[in-house]
């Protein structure tokens, strides 16, 4: 029998429950995974609120990885509603090969943040020597790994975060303007802020916070400056008149989705394999802040929506 995290309704963290079921049988195109590790991100949110169609009962989470059943392949995947579980049919053209020296539970952090972060630093907005970055939460899962991959590719980091301690994980990974968004009444002060520790407006923010960060974001940019706006952890931000654009120098914004980048078999395979890649060689580290038992899910969740994590929270069927 299958364990299965399952949410029973639409609503907080009190839906959850851990059911027990049979194995499920794979159809055409799939194969059976032991799940060994299960990535836990905002997105389950969404799905268990209702914020993306989802239809209760159904069994949370969209990340991890496992061992195939029948031929011991390792292997990660992403985006795949129903991963909250002991066992998972999973589409096997969904699935990225893990190299033998990433742990699995390495991996199963990586893959949702890990291909975030790769398509955000190089395709939504192409990062180049020079630039200047502003990162939201950037001690957080995602953020920890945009840093990292800005300051690889030879730009500057102007870091935010809610205190000291989480700006100090951000200076460690290479950001080099540090503020806690919390000393600021106003999204103004907050913008004002960014301007001048960077000497100028930064070419891009990105921007997983939503709405407590959305107005900083777009007034510390430069003129024809872009706003990615890659998340929502204190809120959806409201419908946006798109007149402010033009006031703030023609700026763009964007709202994307990790499952527009990965449209392809091929496409997949260029983003997972890079980002774990670079952790088996030691270019990229992955910080898990959180480690929980399937039944106590609700307690991991309450900490990611509480922004009281840093890292990448996971459980452990």
């Amino acid at each position: 029998m299958a364990r299965a995290l399952v949410a029973a309704a639409h609503g907080g963290t009190d839906v959850l429950h851990v059911q027990e079921r049979p194995d499920p049988t794979p159809a055409a195109g799939q194969v059976l995974v032991d799940v060994a590790a299960v990535g836990v991100n905002f997105i389950d949110v969404y799905d268990r609120q209702g914020v993306y169609p989802t239809s209760p009962p159904f069994v949370l989470c969209r990340e991890g990885a496992g061992v195939v059943r029948g031929t011991g392949a390792r292997v990660a995947w992403a985006m795949l509603l129903g991963s909250g579980a002991t066992v998972a049919a999973l589409p096997e053209a969904a699935l990225v090969p893990v190299p033998d020296d990433v742990p699995l539970d390495v991996a199963a952090a990586a893959m949702l943040q890990g291909m975030t972060a790769h398509y955000l630093v190089n395709s939504t907005y192409s990062v180049k020597a020079g630039d200047v970055c502003l990162v939201h939460a950037a001690a957080g899962g995602v953020g920890q790994l945009l840093v990292q991959m800005i300051t690889a590719k030879g730009a500057t980091v102007v870091a935010t975060a809610g205190s000291p301690e989480k700006l100090d994980i951000a200076r460690g990974l290479g950001a080099e303007y540090l503020i806690d968004y919390s000393a600021f009444d106003t999204p103004a002060d907050l913008a004002a802020a960014v301007r001048d520790a960077a000497h100028r407006g930064v070419d891009v923010a990105y921007d997983g916070v939503g709405r407590a960060t959305f107005d900083a974001s777009l007034a510390a940019l430069r003129p024809r400056g872009m706003v990615v706006l890659f998340g929502g952890s204190s809120g959806q931000v409201p419908p946006l008149d798109l007149q402010r654009l033009n006031a703030a120098g023609s700026v763009f914004v964007t709202r994307p989705s990790l499952a527009h980048y990965v449209l392809t078999r091929e496409e997949l395979l260029e983003r997972g394999t890079s980002v774990l890649g670079d952790i088996a060689a030691g270019r990229l580290h992955i910080d898990i802040g959180g480690r929980w038992p399937l039944d106590e899910a609700g307690a991991a969740y309450d900490t990611l929506e509480g922004r009281r994590s840093t890292g990448k929270l996971i459980l452990l069927p």
